[in-house]
């Protein structure tokens, strides 16, 4: 008889239920995924970039079920996994990647080759992203387990830190991620845009990294308080006045050195006009906003399909920047996926030894898998909360 599962499935527009889907196999459609392993799910998280799916802004099929941030117990493995044995307590990365094309060997996992037939680059439970069943549920298959997986040295401390440790398969990296691509170093002057999960945790990456003065700008106060709790800067961008006059009332310059865009196409314009779409507003904002020479990191997501877009162009994934000043300015950008394996083990260790609590950064709130609408419901509201899903009641209260 094969055991239970549940899991977090996308209905349609705004709506997402927790439904018996079938039990994980090692499997890749008809065939046997010996390198693969299933996990018994201890946490899973809620991803800014889930809701872009849920509020229907991607062409995400109904019945997707979602969830790319997973941590999990090993609990069976394939044939021929070699260093990763039942009673692991693992990391997976949010990127699927086969370690063996080009890129993978490039340290380039968020466009692998090899695990999505309709474009580089593959991920748990996510429209486009080659079908993979998500991990918001109870137990989860993951392919290329060996290369993929990142072991915790010890269970029980991994347990004890299992709220930080849990922001290791995304938010985490790919805030670090933004802010690395951003050029951010010691002394370095950093805006963030966006103060949900991600922006929250490139903020705290930002000072991990040795930045003087991190700025984060956003729409929601209660986000801002909670930028300000770890000492950050803020902006509130409902506000009216010139961006530059803001920057130099903090700085004393009008400029910054870096700028990490943790937004995406759904941004609004800013001041009085704060309740219209307008896509490309954060990145003429970062060309703007960085100074000559600078870099700027884009974590936040851009989609080649958008059919809520406030135009036809937009829905294309078309989007109206003023690039010439950019160029002009000698600009460097950034795009992409994080490839979560270029940093997870480090910032891991960092975890370990107490050098950052990612976790109080970004605010991580423990719900159960019953919970995951609401939490869904909630962070769509603007909570300043990353809602962590802990589907067998593993997190100690």
């Amino acid at each position: 008889m094969s055991q239970a599962n549940r899991g977090v499935v996308y209905k349609g527009p705004g709506k997402v239920d927790v439904e018996s889907i079938p039990y994980p196999e090692l499997a890749l459609g008809n065939r046997k995924c010996d390198h693969g392993v299933i996990l018994k799910v201890v946490t899973t998280n809620i991803c800014g970039s889930d809701q872009h799916m849920v509020r229907g802004r991607t062409t995400a099929p109904a019945g997707l079920v979602l969830g790319h941030e997973i941590t999990g117990l090993v609990v069976e493995c394939g044939r021929d996994v070699e260093f990763i044995k039942p009673g692991d307590l693992v990391s997976v990365p949010f990127n699927i990647a086969c370690g063996r094309c080009r890129n993978c060997k490039e340290g380039k996992t968020g466009i692998c080759l090899n695990v999505n037939p309709a474009r580089p680059g593959a991920a748990y439970g996510y429209v486009d992203m080659g079908g993979w069943v998500g991990g918001q549920t109870e137990y989860v298959m993951v392919p290329y387990a060996d290369f993929n997986l990142l072991k915790f040295p010890d269970t029980d401390q991994a347990m004890e830190k299992i709220r930080d440790l849990t922001l290791l398969s995304d938010i985490f990296p790919t805030g670090f991620h933004g802010c690395v691509t951003a050029g951010v170093g010691p002394g370095s002057t950093v805006y963030i845009a966006g103060a949900g999960p991600v922006g929250l945790a490139a903020a705290a990456s930002a000072q991990l990294l040795g930045a003087a003065c991190v700025i984060v700008g956003d729409m929601i106060e209660e986000r801002l308080a909670q930028a300000r709790s770890f000492g950050c800067e803020t902006i509130d961008l409902t506000q009216e006045g010139d961006i530059a006059d803001k920057l130099e009332a903090i700085l004393g310059e009008r400029e910054v050195d870096c700028f990490v865009d943790c937004v995406g196409f759904e941004a609004h314009a800013c001041g009085c006009n704060h309740d219209k779409e307008a896509p490309a507003t954060v990145l003429n904002s970062a060309m703007q906003m960085t100074r000559a020479g600078g870099q700027i990191g884009i974590p936040g997501l851009y989609v080649t399909e958008d059919p809520g877009a406030v135009d036809d162009a937009a829905k294309q994934g078309a989007l109206s920047m003023r690039f010439g000043l950019g160029w002009a300015k000698s600009h460097s950008f950034h795009t992409g996926q994080c490839p979560v394996m270029k940093y997870h083990r480090p910032l891991m260790q960092a975890i370990l030894f107490n050098k950052i609590k990612i976790a109080d950064a970004v605010n991580v709130q423990v719900i159960s898998l019953d919970q995951a609408p609401q939490g869904y419901a909630d962070f769509d509201g603007g909570a300043a909360k990353k809602f962590v899903i802990d589907p067998h009641g593993s997190v100690a209260a």
